[in-house]
Formats: C-alpha cells, sequence, structure tokens
C-alpha cells in the first residue's frame, strides 16, 4: 500500500477541493491510503459525503491551519508541531506515511518540509520540479522557485535530482540533462552556470546524459528530457508558460465563438481541439515535487480544482512506488564518491563563511 499524508486545509479552497481530489484517486487507485490532517468539523461532513475515501482515510483533528499569506517564518511559529501542514509532512518523518501532499503556503511548506524532514547529506538546498508539456512528451524542469539563485555544485545538485525524478517518473535509463542559459555557446553566460556545464562534461555519470546548454524556446521543443537552472528563472518561466497556455485557450474559444462559419467549423474539428485543450491542460502537469529532502513532498497549486490536485497526489504516488529517494542517492552517491576534492572544498569554504 502507498500511505500519502494529506494537509486538508492548504489552498484556496481548502477540504472542498482536496476531498474530491481523493476521491479521484481512489477510484483510479487501488492500493492507496490516506492519513488526512485539518479541522475535523470542515473535513468530516465533506468526507461523509464520499465513503469510498473515507473507508481508506483516517482523519487527525489539527487545530491550526496555516494561512495562504502566512511568512514562513510565522507559519513556523505558530504552526510547528500541531497545524495541519507541519502533521502531514511529521507523517513522512515518522515513518507513517510515504509521502505529503499539500496545496497550501508554498514558502511555508518548504519551510517546514527543510525543518522536519531536512536535506540528504550532501545536498545545499532543496529544489522544487515541475513536470513540463512539450512537443516530444513530458519533461522536468528545476529548480521552479525553491530558493533565488545557485552555485555552479548547487546546479550539479539539481541536475542529479532531476534525472533521478526522470528515470522514476518516465522510465528514462539515461536522461539528457540541459542548462538554461542566454544562449548554447559555451562563452555566454553567468560563471557559476558555465562551470556547472564543465563540472558535468567530465563527470561521466552513467545515470544522466549531458547535452549542453539549453535556451528558453527549448522548453516547448523538448529538447532535453530534465532543464536545470536556479529557481528565480525557473519560477517566471513556469508561471509564464501557464499564464500563456490559458491566454491561448481563451483566444482560441473566443474565435471559435465570434461567427456561424466559425462554430461549424469547430464542429468538425472537435476532436483535434479536445485533444489540443487536453495538451494544455495545466492540471494534468499540477504538482511540484520537493527534491533533496530525506523524504516525498509534493505542493499543488493553490488555487486548482478537485483533477488538479489529484493530479498532485498521484505524482506523489508514483514517486513512491517507483523508488525515487533510493534512486536520488544512488546518483548522489556515485557522483560524489567521484569528486570528492570539489565537495570537500565547497565544505571547508562554507565554514570559513560561517
Amino acid at each position: 500500500m502507498i500511505r500519502i499524508s494529506i494537509d486538508a486545509m492548504g489552498g484556496d479552497h481548502g477540504p472542498s477541493v482536496v476531498i474530491p481530489g481523493l476521491m479521484k484517486v481512489a477510484e483510479r487507485r487501488s492500493d492507496v491510503r490516506f492519513l488526512i490532517f485539518g479541522k475535523a468539523d470542515e473535513v468530516r461532513p465533506i468526507l461523509e459525503k464520499y465513503p469510498k475515501v473515507a473507508a481508506i482515510s483516517e482523519l487527525v483533528h489539527c487545530e491550526i491551519a496555516v494561512r495562504m499569506d502566512d511568512k514562513p517564518s510565522q507559519a513556523l511559529r505558530h504552526g510547528r508541531w500541531k497545524s495541519s501542514m507541519w502533521k502531514a509532512i511529521d507523517a513522512v518523518k515518522a515513518g507513517q506515511a510515504d509521502c505529503c501532499v499539500s496545496a497550501g503556503n508554498t514558502g511555508a511548506l518548504m519551510a517546514m518540509s527543510k525543518f522536519c524532514l531536512r536535506t540528504m547529506a550532501t545536498i545545499d538546498r532543496p529544489a522544487i520540479a515541475s513536470i513540463w508539456p512539450t512537443m516530444r512528451g513530458e519533461s522536468i524542469v528545476l529548480d521552479v522557485g525553491a530558493t533565488i539563485g545557485a552555485d555552479a555544485h548547487q546546479l550539479i545538485d539539481f541536475a542529479i535530482l532531476g534525472t533521478a525524478m526522470s528515470r522514476a517518473l518516465f522510465g528514462i535509463n539515461r536522461p539528457t540533462v540541459g542548462l538554461l542559459n542566454v544562449g548554447v555557446e559555451e562563452v555566454k553566460g553567468q560563471e557559476e552556470v558555465k562551470e556547472a556545464g564543465q563540472l558535468l562534461r567530465e563527470a561521466g555519470l552513467t545515470s544522466m546524459s549531458y547535452h549542453g546548454f539549453v535556451e528558453g524556446d527549448d522548453f516547448g521543443k523538448g529538447t532535453v528530457d530534465v532543464f536545470v537552472t536556479e529557481g528565480f528563472a525557473g519560477n517566471i518561466a513556469l508561471k509564464t508558460a501557464e499564464g500563456t497556455a490559458k491566454f491561448m485557450a481563451a483566444l482560441l474559444k473566443d474565435a471559435m465563438a465570434r461567427t456561424t462559419m466559425a462554430k461549424i467549423g469547430y464542429v468538425f474539428a472537435k476532436g483535434a481541439f479536445d485533444r489540443l485543450r487536453e495538451k494544455m491542460d495545466v492540471r494534468k502537469s499540477n504538482g511540484g515535487v520537493f527534491l533533496g529532502l530525506n523524504g516525498i513532498v509534493v505542493k499543488s497549486h493553490g488555487g486548482t480544482d478537485d483533477e488538479g490536485f489529484a493530479a498532485a497526489v498521484e505524482l506523489g504516488y508514483d514517486m513512491v512506488r517507483n523508488g525515487l529517494l533510493d534512486r536520488i542517492e544512488a546518483d548522489l552517491d556515485l557522483f560524489h564518491a567521484r569528486h570528492p576534492k570539489k565537495i570537500a572544498a565547497r565544505s571547508a569554504e562554507e565554514d570559513d563563511k560561517e
């Protein structure tokens, strides 16, 4: 059984979206169980409407819910040990759940996840990885907002984390990896990116195939299986793509409704439009995985509907089912075993700064 802890109070709509989303998962996955954390008086009435979910769930009452506008420091101060978000994460640490899913405050969720689960031994910073629809299928993009800025070694860590996720989710034996840059030429870009590129070329990792630098237009093409960047650029790219998809869908809908001939044409091309709508549906790729922690945490969009939340839960399910953490640890061990001097030098520099 895959046991998933749920922060039922997270997101813009709370349990009114979370519980119906769990129903969709329960209908599609027979080997899933839920540990639901939230205010019982708000969650239980909705849970009772979905007996199939109730039968495979345990509800744990929590008095406190982290608000969407809480600062991470506020969330830690007021919600540590007792909020629905904290308890859902802590269930993973305690071994009661295999992964945690929340649609709550991103900053608070990351702060609590780092504090509770801690990062893996050789990881400086966790990253948020997202699934990106492309012309070739789907790619992994990270970091999409966990932290701003990254040095060369952190970018390499992101590459290792992303390839492990690609292998676990898509079954790709040796994913291709690209570093987002302002050009594909080796002389362009920030020093951190150029250094990371050189180290990845020299690493000779069997778990990935380093492609080189990629640009913004490569996202849609699906040029590589894993796109690596720091959180500032990654988050802007993600939000821009999502906004563009919604914008194009609205334009298409408006164009099809303008004239009688357009409406008739839509009827004949409905199958093609349905496939396009499904491809552009941001709910299908909802869910960012926090990578680099000693546990799996998935962040769902706060404003998503039940289908989108179900997609986030199923993403966590797939990560557990396919042994994501074991793959990450194996890849990290291999890289750091081959480059002990670089890691040691970095640790010494950080100790001097402290």
